[in-house]
């Protein structure tokens, strides 16, 4: 009978489940209705999601299944995108009894009353699970380590429902909250389950052969995105991941008002990056990675880009080539802020060079709770490899580019670039005869 969850992949959607996520399957056939699932990335849990969503909603009238993910795109993008996927592929006669739209599916015979829903989660607007009810609840929660905790706390009745099914799937990102308790201090209250990328089918080997000479196996991106284990942060790390997944999940507000910022990053050998970060406030608008590109065909690219969008500052890291990418478009009259990360920090007593210094800004801003980053897998791996130490004489020391290359680990250019933004609080730039004002490096 297809009423059981693996008979119902297998022959209602017609394919043939992972050893990791039959597991899950036959834990439901168990009669497992708390369910924690963390895991690497590609191990195929979205779609999981998927057919439960399916299975449950084909074999309970009146279901009512609330779904819901840390940001727009993993809810929409990937667990709808999956949702439709596999409705099309149901066999009939249940297909045609069930009507996918982008943000939900409802049972033909009573559309208002047996559905699933898709809502976003936000701190700012955490009812994303609240308000259900019915005989036959489901909440699948994808991503659940990035759903702010204020979800949970407004939906916890609701979660509490007996008989209601909950599943939490996600990268192990954070060391609190719902999820991370899950595994930890309330465990004898869910059963989990812990999928490491190169245990799935659905992943390439050569995905953790990459990330591991990327991130290094020690890593804490590595950690999560291929051993699905939560991070270390341990003593030494600069900034922890969860702050930039935090960041990265968050949703930017319009701070249009404030003033737009270049950090560029010109690279120095030929396996670096040059990098054009945008800031506008607490949000990172973009990020440019270039490869092969002299300083005049950067400064080019750059000086194109200002005339259309008019940043108050242009911050150049002028160690290197660097120098002649600002001296370029000092001569075209553009506000360029030289940054000479080597020299002095403006806070001598507590920093043992300037780089250390905008490093650790970079850390307060991500702590401070109101950045937004772009979702770049580099940038996010970049920023949470950066070891650091204190001097004999108790200064804060970031390790230098070359020290992090004896690592085994690439120029962290994207998180340089990011960093150089804080070497000057950014204001309108004054005019002045002939173009704007330049600002020579930074240095107190």
């Amino acid at each position: 009978m297809v009423r059981t969850p693996v008979r119902f992949v297998k022959i209602v959607l017609g394919v043939e489940p992972s050893r990791q996520q039959l597991l899950v399957l036959k834990a439901l056939e168990e009669g497992k209705r708390r369910i924690a699932i963390r895991s690497g990335h590609g191990v195929g849990k979205s779609t999981l999601l998927a057919w439960v969503l399916l299975w449950w909603i084909s074999t309970r009238p009146g279901a009512v299944i609330p779904c819901t993910a840390p940001t727009g795109h993993q809810l929409e993008d990937i667990l709808w995108g999956e949702v439709v996927r596999w409705h099309k592929a149901m066999g009939e006669p249940l297909r045609s009894l069930l009507t996918v739209t982008k943000n939900s599916v409802r049972h033909k015979s009573a559309p208002q009353g047996w559905f699933a829903a898709a809502r976003t989660s936000r701190r700012d607007n955490p009812e994303a699970l609240q308000g259900f009810h019915g005989e036959h609840l489901a909440f699948l929660i994808d991503e659940a380590s990035g759903v702010a905790e204020e979800v949970f706390e407004v939906a916890e009745g609701a979660l509490s429902t007996p008989g209601a099914l909950v599943i939490l799937a996600g990268n192990p990102t954070r060391l609190d909250g719902t999820f991370y308790r899950a595994f930890h201090s309330e465990r004898e209250h869910w059963a989990t389950f812990h999928f490491p990328s190169h245990e799935s089918p659905l992943v390439a080997p050569e995905y953790a052969i990459r990330m591991a000479a990327r991130y290094g196996e020690s890593s804490d991106i590595y950690r999560v995105r291929v051993e699905g284990e939560f991070p270390h942060c341990e003593a030494d790390t600069l900034i922890a991941l969860p702050l930039v997944e935090a960041a990265i999940e968050r949703t930017a507000r319009d701070k249009a008002s404030s003033p737009l910022v270049y950090g560029v990053d010109v690279a120095r050998f030929g396996d670096d990056e040059t990098v054009i970060l945008k800031r506008r406030g607490d949000h990172v608008l973009s990020i440019e990675a270039l490869r092969g590109l002299d300083t005049m065909a950067v400064a080019g690219r750059i000086a194109s880009s200002v005339r259309a969008e008019k940043p108050a500052l242009i911050f150049v890291d002028v160690i290197g080539l660097g120098a002649g990418v600002a001296d370029r478009l000092i001569e075209l009259g553009l506000p360029v802020y030289q940054v000479n990360v080597a020299r002095r920090a403006s806070e001598p007593d507590r920093f043992d060079d300037l780089r250390s210094e905008l490093w650790w800004r970079t850390r307060e801003w991500l702590e401070s709770g109101a950045p937004s980053l772009p979702p770049d897998e580099e940038l996010a791996a970049q920023l949470t490899t950066i070891k650091y130490s204190l001097t004999s004489n108790g200064r804060v020391r970031v390790e230098s580019k070359q020290e992090r290359k004896k690592r085994g680990l690439a120029s962290p250019d994207r998180g340089d670039a990011l960093m150089m933004t804080f070497a000057s609080p950014v204001a309108a730039m004054p005019r002045i005869e002939g173009g704007l004002e330049s600002h020579k490096p930074f240095d107190r």
